[in-house]
Order: structure tokens, then sequence, then C-alpha cells
């Protein structure tokens, strides 16, 4: 578990505090190995693995969780709902699994198949495929699964995979210091920004930037009721869970937005426990009393949480000026869309 002093630091060194720059030339070299790589897909020295259906990424240019997952659930949704068998991609981050690659089903271990996969198989009702080799994945979903369409979960610069859309993810920390790894937080220059097909905003409004960059669309997270995690039939209202005083547990890339978003309903939280993102907690990890969690976590601790441990789902809405565009993209990638659905 994070102390506030471990937050504080992955903080500074998020933002750009003056020691970063000892890792300058880490950095310099990352750049350098990085752009090689891509030189090297892109003169087709690398080969990528091109499938047979359209595949969209939904990725980022920093490191942490910024909001993919909902994304990626909104894209799944959509999608169904035009009469298309969708499969996700993950690689599958944390997993242990003794097999790649692997169907993930909603009662398969999160330690096993990682927690975002896990949720994805739980909330979307599509194929969840986890591989590290990301083009082996999606030739069992195009092959073996009959998928119409991939959606890769993460996987921006997997380069070895060939995709028709690039969707990027950001939150309100945009590219934090702006400095490339290990010196910041960035896996990519901000210039990747305007070579993407969309930008998807997890904020309240859009930003602006010094540069030009391709299209840009907020997106909110809607939340429903609340989820007993021991028991998921049992739900309570935002109203029903403010009747005392809570204790708020995150695992995700800015555990802060989801406290925030608690005490925006309404909720007073009397502890806040910042978590890494992905932790691997235990039961000894989860607080006595009325405790609240993400939905990411839940299905890491759903077989030791206690009865008054609760998650919070969210769902992602866009407006339909973005489904148009990817719409527009995918239909030029050959993907045959019924526009009576």
């Amino acid at each position: 578990m994070t102390d506030k002093r471990e937050q504080t630091v992955h903080d500074k060194w998020y933002n750009g505090h003056a020691l970063v720059w000892l890792l300058a030339p880490l950095a310099l070299l990352f750049f350098f190995l990085s752009g090689v790589r891509r030189l090297l897909f892109k003169s087709g020295i690398k080969k990528r693995f091109k499938a047979s259906v359209p595949v969209i990424v939904v990725g980022n240019i920093s490191v942490g969780g910024n909001g993919k997952t909902p994304v990626v659930l909104a894209l799944a949704e959509y999608y169904k709902s035009r009469g298309l068998k969708v499969g996700i991609l993950s690689r599958g981050y944390g997993a242990k699994s003794p097999q790649y690659p692997r169907v993930v089903t909603h009662n398969d271990p999160a330690n096993e198949v990682g927690d975002e996969p896990r949720l994805l198989a739980g909330r979307s009702g599509c194929i969840v495929v986890i591989d590290p080799v990301r083009s082996r994945g999606a030739a069992m979903l195009q092959n073996e699964c009959g998928c119409d369409l991939i959606i890769c979960d993460d996987g921006l610069q997997h380069y070895a995979l060939h995709r028709d859309v690039e969707l990027v993810v950001m939150d309100e920390r945009l590219v934090g210091s702006g400095y490339l790894l290990p010196m910041g937080p960035l896996r990519e220059g901000q210039w990747r920004l305007a070579n993407v097909d969309a930008i998807v905003h997890n904020a309240r409004s859009l930003p602006s930037f010094d540069q030009s960059v391709s299209p840009q669309f907020l997106m909110s997270l809607e939340p429903s009721d609340f989820v007993n995690v021991a028991d998921s039939n049992k739900t309570a209202t935002r109203n029903e869970i403010s009747t005392q005083n809570c204790k708020a547990m995150a695992g995700i890339g800015d555990p802060k937005r989801f406290f925030n978003q608690l005490k925006a309903m309404g909720i007073t939280l009397n502890e806040e426990r910042a978590l890494a993102d992905h932790f691997a907690f235990s039961s000894s990890d989860i607080p006595s009393g009325r405790v609240l969690m993400t939905e990411k976590d839940a299905v890491k601790a759903r077989a030791f949480a206690h009865d008054d441990c609760w998650y919070l789902p969210v769902t992602a809405r866009l407006s339909p000026d973005f489904y148009q565009l990817v719409d527009a993209k995918l239909l030029r990638a050959g993907l045959a869309l019924d526009n009576n659905q």
C-alpha cells in the first residue's frame, strides 16, 4: 500500500521535480531506442500482424491508468448494439496465466488473468483474450473466436499489431511533466497526440495544447448504484451509502479522482487509502467499517471482502460525434456497419 509520503514522491516525479534531471541520460537512451523501434516497423524491416478484421487500439502516451477501460466498455457496447461480434484484447497486466493466449471468463481469479481483463469479461459480455504477444491474441480472436471487430485495451506502442483506429485517453494530469520515461511519465513524445485518430479526455473540460492535436472529445463517467463486493446481488443507492462515514480505497492511476468523485456525490470520507495502480492487496489491506472501492479493485477483493465493502460501477458517456468519427474510420477499413441499428 502506498502511504502519503510515497504518493507525494510519485506526484513530484510525475510533475517534474528538479531531481528527475538525474535520469535525463536514461530518458535520452529511451528516446533513441523507441525511435529506432518505430522506424523498423514503419520501414517494414520488423513485420506487423494485420488481422483480417478491423482493430481499434485504446491507449495512452503516459504510464498509469486514466480511464481506458470505461472507453473500451463503451465501444464494445456500442458495436455490439450494431450487431457485431466484438472481441477485446489485453496484455493482461500482472497476469500469471499458465498459458497464452487465454480466454478470460468472469469466474477467473484476477491474479491469474489481471484485474482489468477480469473486469472487462464480467461487464462487456464480449470474448476477452489476454496475451502479452498481442498479435497472437488478435489471431485467436480472429480465427478461433470469429470476431468481427477487435478492441485492444492499451497497446498504443505495441507496433507489432496493425491498427485501423488509434484512440488516446487522457485524464486531468494530461502529460504530467512532459518528459519521457524514466525521467517522466511519457511513453512517447507529445507529437504523438497529432498522429492518432482522436483524444478522449476523462476530465471536466477540454484542455488547450501548445501544438496541433487530433480531434478531442470529452468523456463523463456516470455512476450507478453501489454494488456489494462480496454479494453482487446486493446494491445500495448513494443516499443509503452516505448514511454513515466511509473509508475509500483505490488502486488506479490517479486515486484522487475516485475520492473526489465520491465526495461530489455527497459521501463523507473519513479515510482515503491511495494504492499503487494494479495493487495486489489482501484481506489485511481492507479496513473495518464501510469501505468503498473501484470496480477494478473489487474483482481482486471479492474472495475476502467483508460484508460492508462496496464498489461503484461507472459507465463512460461519449458524444455521438465521437462514435461517428470511429464509424467512418472503420468503414474505410472495410467493416460493414448496419446504419439502421
